[in-house]
Parts: C-alpha cells; structure tokens; sequence
C-alpha cells in the first residue's frame, strides 16, 4: 500500500515549466541553511558537552535530552510552515500542495526510524529517506541528492565531534575523506551521462534499490559471522550496561 502524498501518473505527466536559470548562490534558500547550521552547532556542542561529563550522572543525561527538543522544535516548526503553506517544496515545482496532520506526522515518524536504524546498523539514514522521497513524487536526482546531504549533515558530527576530542588519527581520516570525495564525483560524472544517453532518469531508483539489497545481505551476513565466532567461543552476547 502506497505511503500518502505519492506522486500519481496525472502529477508525473504534467509538463515542466520553463525556468529562468540562476547562479549556485542565488539558487540557495539561505534562511533554511542558517537553520541546519545553527541545528548542526547545538547538536555537536550538546555533544561535545556530554563527552567531558561522567557517564550516566545528570549532566550527563541533561546534555542527552536536551538534544531531543532542539531537534523537534526545529522539526516542528517546518512542519507547521509545510501546513500553512509558508513552505514548499521546490523540487515538485513550487506548487501549493495541501499537508493533512497525519502526513505530516507520518513522515517525521519515519524520518525517526531512520535515524534510529541508522544508528543502529550504522547505515546512512539516506537509505530509508531516499525511498520516502521517491514516493513522495519528488525526482530522483534531487531524492539522491536530498539523502546524501542527510548523511552527510549527521556523518560531519561525528567527525568534527571525534576530531575535537582528538580520538581518530587525522592522515588516517583524511585518506578515507579522499577516497569517498573520488568515488562521489566519479560517480556521479557516470551516472549523469549514463542518463543523458539513456534518457531515463530511473536509472538513480535501480542503483539505489541494488545499493539498499547489496548493504543489507552484507550487513545482516557480517552480523551473522560475527554471531557464529562469539558463539564458539562461548563470548556473552547480551546487552551491556550503557552505564559501564
């Protein structure tokens, strides 16, 4: 059964209209960037904060909540622009669409569980986004585009937060920086000609449907070898204190 707010056929047929072209800088909604930045500071200083308190006292767990409501007002306060129509989407067109409570709450809940099985399998939430997307009628390369930002907004967290704290070694993340960037762009060099010889942008759901089946055979296979090994050895696998 289709999520709601799907794009139908009679949205998908409409004919693009004609745009004036703008420069990199003009195309930027600034006020919608100073609000991820200012969300990006409060996040990585609530938790650089909570890395020199001991854990489980209440600082600690203070510094742990407190990220839930700078989150969810931040949420909140799209959302509410999304159904008093002071927010649009741009991608579908800048056209007037009516968000009922419930889509709107759907769609924060999922974007929860993504963050939450992200963290958990450590995988980029942009795996679960990007499909949302999709269905929400949005066209793939700006569903890509969208779900790479996602990961990469919480990815840089975690690397300025361990950089801070001075806990990876800097040559070593460096070298990995490089090899992704070189990845990205050759990637995404390929992929647009491919599309410009193919005519078909759907080409980005079969490399993202083939990406999402590919990580979860190997992360569900390594957890499975991981599983076998600590069970012949007789290792412990039950929870742990997350106070230990």
């Amino acid at each position: 059964m289709p999520l709601p707010g799907g794009a139908t056929n009679h949205d998908q047929t409409k004919p693009e209209s004609i745009k004036e072209k703008v420069s990199i800088i003009e195309n930027i909604y600034w006020m919608d960037l100073g609000i991820l930045v200012t969300l990006w500071l409060i996040i990585l200083a609530l938790q650089i904060g909570k890395s020199y308190t001991a854990t489980c006292s209440a600082i600690y767990w203070l510094l742990n909540i407190l990220q839930i409501p700078v989150a969810a007002g931040v949420t909140s306060y799209e959302a509410v622009s999304l159904y008093k129509g002071r927010r649009k989407i741009a991608s579908k067109g800048g056209a007037s669409m009516n968000w009922p409570v419930h889509k709107l709450v759907l769609y924060c809940i999922i974007g929860v569980m993504a963050g939450i099985v992200g963290g958990m399998l450590g995988l980029g939430g942009g795996f679960i986004l990007g499909p949302l997307f999709l269905e929400m009628g949005i066209p793939p390369q700006v569903s890509s585009a969208t779900a790479t930002f996602a990961m990469m907004f919480s990815a840089s967290l975690s690397v300025v937060e361990y950089y801070l704290l001075k806990r990876f070694p800097v040559p070593y993340a460096l070298y990995f920086f490089t090899v992704a960037t070189i990845a990205a762009v050759a990637g995404q060099h390929v992929v647009r000609k491919l599309i410009s010889i193919l005519g078909r942008a759907s080409l980005i759901i079969f490399i993202l449907a083939s990406t999402i089946f590919v990580s979860a055979i190997l992360v569900g296979g390594a957890g499975m070898a991981s599983m076998i090994k600590k069970f012949e050895r007789k290792e412990y696998m039950g929870f742990e204190s997350i106070c230990s």
